[in-house]
Order: structure tokens, then C-alpha cells, then sequence
């Protein structure tokens, strides 16, 4: 499922700032629009996964035609003089970036007794659960 949330980007004098006003002032930041807009992504989808697995509360995005950007500016550094400054949807599917970046396992070698592995495949043992299973208890992590 996509999620869509507009984002405040100020060029800054090296680069972008981006700003969420919806999701607590989350903010980033890139050394091109490119890069800031990756960022945005990575911060969205990371921001909205962390709320899903904690069970927190997530806030419904705002209207772009509602975010003004030098508005957002002026709330965080009412001192500040701003430049280029634009809003922009970001969006993401979080289930599917989550398992590209957040989830994604990776392959480890390891070394057994020859008996052990025989009558763990007698078994039917799966040696990446049972490995997860015993790092998580080693590690107190449930």
C-alpha cells in the first residue's frame, strides 16, 4: 500500500533540507534534489515502519495545497531567511521497501559436527529458524 505525505525541501547553500510538518517534524536532508528526495523516501518509510511495529499512532497526511512551506520555515527558525522552498508529495509502499531495506536477510556460513547436521536433517530442522530462534534468546530480544 502507498503512503503519500507532502514534505517541505529548502535549498539550502549545500544541498536540500526536507521537512515533514505531518510526522513531528521529521526532517532530512540531501546534497542534490536527487539525493534529498532518496532521503525523503528512506525517512518516510523508516518513520511510518518504526509507528507500525511500536503500535504508535499514524497521522493522517495533509493536503499539499495545506503545507506552506515558508510558513513550516518561519515555525522552526523564525530568524531564518529562505530561499528556494517547494512542497512536494513524498511517497512509498513500506511494506515493500521495510523487507528491501529493513528486513532483508543475509547469508551467513557456519560450521557444525557432521553427526549434528545428519540428525538435524533426519529432523527436518530448519537451520535458519532454529539459528534466529537461539540468537534472539542469547541477544533478550523475545
Amino acid at each position: 500500500m502507498l503512503s503519500m505525505y507532502p514534505a517541505c525541501f529548502f535549498q539550502e547553500n549545500e544541498g536540500y533540507s526536507v521537512v515533514f510538518p505531518d510526522l513531528n517534524w521529521l526532517a532530512t536532508q540531501g546534497d542534490t534534489f536527487e539525493e534529498a528526495m532518496e532521503m525523503a523516501v528512506d525517512c518516510l518509510a523508516g518513520y511510518l515502519h518504526t509507528c507500525q511495529i511500536d503500535g504508535d499512532p499514524i497521522p493522517k497526511p495533509s493536503k499539499l495545497s495545506d503545507i506552506d512551506p515558508k510558513a513550516v520555515a518561519k515555525e522552526l527558525d523564525p530568524e531564518s531567511t529562505i530561499g528556494e522552498a517547494f512542497v512536494n508529495m513524498v511517497s512509498v509502499d513500506v511494506a515493500a521497501y521495510a523487507k528491501e531495506h529493513f528486513e532483508k536477510s543475509v547469508k551467513k556460513t557456519l560450521t557444525i559436527p557432521a553427526w549434528l547436521n545428519k540428525a538435524a536433517l533426519e529432523q527436518n530442522i530448519n537451520f535458519s529458524k532454529v539459528l534466529q530462534d537461539a540468537l534472539k534468546a542469547q541477544l533478550h530480544l523475545g
